[in-house]
């Protein structure tokens, strides 16, 4: 077996060509556009702006076994003043010579920079899709959500890694009506002065920027978090730009001021499952289809300023959202990702309706003196 990293573009093509293959018969998986892939490795990227990446390739008898990123995060040594370094967009075969050559290949880069800490899965950073899945094998991924094997946790135990934190996904399925405590609490919001308002679109970029001090006030304290910056504020709104539903997108006011912001996003891993990874006329005909048969939502962002939690700003924004959701026809909503300690969070969940359905969880290890 050859461990070596990549340094060529027909090696990094290889590199992100490996799970379309690995995954070629699971049914559940939705490979990501080649094309979206293609740009989230190159320069086009803001995360290089402020980090270093290696990417590492197993190959055995000439073929490709598993894959390996090396993630040296400038901003999170910065923010978190923690000597860590990151794995990501780990893909392996059930093969432990495999996954630890390539573990030990990171661990090594990290060690180099004076690293104590190999933490991961992280593609690039907690912004973005981390952990391996290690419960709800049966369901499948919603967007932007982690899809892996049942072995890649027990690959991760047999090199050594230790639990780091787990996140919690909840399922909901939608009811005619809210519960009557959720109404009661929204209305201790709107008695306030809290308004609820759509995002509009024809403003998209000038949306974004308030729901980054949202983002960036509401989950400071988060473990694993991250500011977003400028650069990397616009490469994620003209990723979010073209799927964002008005009605889903909801912004809340007071008195003018932005205290909190809820985002729906359909489930367009329902349109890429029949894609396949490939964009032409017959896949886009395809999606064209099957986008309007999407049922799910994925709750990707519930922000609230910390100073206007536990006042119903929350219930509130859920209240205005669900005659979208109702507009829309959707029949379940995932809530995702939420820490495991994260307790107020999952009652608000809870009180809607939600229940525990998948687990996934972020891995770390001591390195260096080895």
């Amino acid at each position: 077996m050859d461990i070596f990293e990549v340094k060529k573009q027909k090696d990094l093509s290889d590199f992100i060509e490996f799970p379309y293959s690995l995954y070629s018969r699971d049914l559940l998986y939705a490979p990501p556009l080649r094309m979206e892939m293609k740009e989230q490795f190159s320069s086009k990227n803001p995360f290089f702006h402020h980090a270093e990446v290696g990417y590492f390739l197993a190959r055995r008898g000439g073929k490709t076994v598993g894959r390996i990123a090396s993630i040296i995060n400038r901003r999170h040594t910065e923010f978190h003043k923690e000597a860590v370094g990151f794995f990501g967009f780990f893909e392996s075969i059930n093969d432990h010579e495999v996954s630890e050559g390539l573990l030990t290949a990171v661990a090594k880069v990290l060690e180099k920079q004076g690293l104590t800490t190999m933490r991961g899965p992280m593609n690039f950073s907690t912004n973005e899709e981390c952990g391996f899945l290690i419960e709800g094998f049966h369901e499948p991924p919603m967007l932007m959500t982690p899809y892996n094997p049942p072995y890649y946790n027990d690959l991760m135990e047999r090199y050594g890694m230790n639990k780091a934190k787990d996140l919690y996904a909840f399922i909901h399925k939608v009811r005619e009506d809210l519960p009557e405590k959720i109404l009661r609490v929204a209305a201790i919001a709107e008695k306030r002065g809290v308004k609820v308002r759509p995002i509009e679109k024809q403003r998209f970029q000038a949306e974004m920027q308030i729901f980054k001090e949202i983002y960036n006030s509401a989950w400071e304290a988060n473990w694993g978090f991250i500011p977003l910056t400028d650069t990397e504020l616009d490469y994620l709104g003209a990723r979010l730009k073209q799927i964002a539903v008005p009605e889903l997108t909801l912004i809340a006011e007071d008195a003018g001021k932005p205290v909190g912001f809820l985002g729906l996003l359909p489930d367009f891993n329902h349109v890429l499952r029949r894609m396949r990874g490939k964009l032409n006329p017959i896949t886009l005909l395809k999606a064209l289809y099957y986008s309007k048969k999407i049922s799910d939502l994925r709750l990707l962002l519930l922000g609230i300023k910390p100073e206007y939690r536990n006042k119903g700003v929350d219930a509130l924004l859920y209240r205005e959202g669900f005659a979208g959701i109702k507009k829309g026809g959707y029949a379940r909503i995932e809530f995702s990702w939420i820490l495991e300690d994260n307790i107020p969070v999952q009652r608000i969940v809870e009180m809607v309706g939600g229940r525990l359905y998948k687990k996934y969880r972020i891995y770390e290890k001591e390195i260096g003196m080895t």
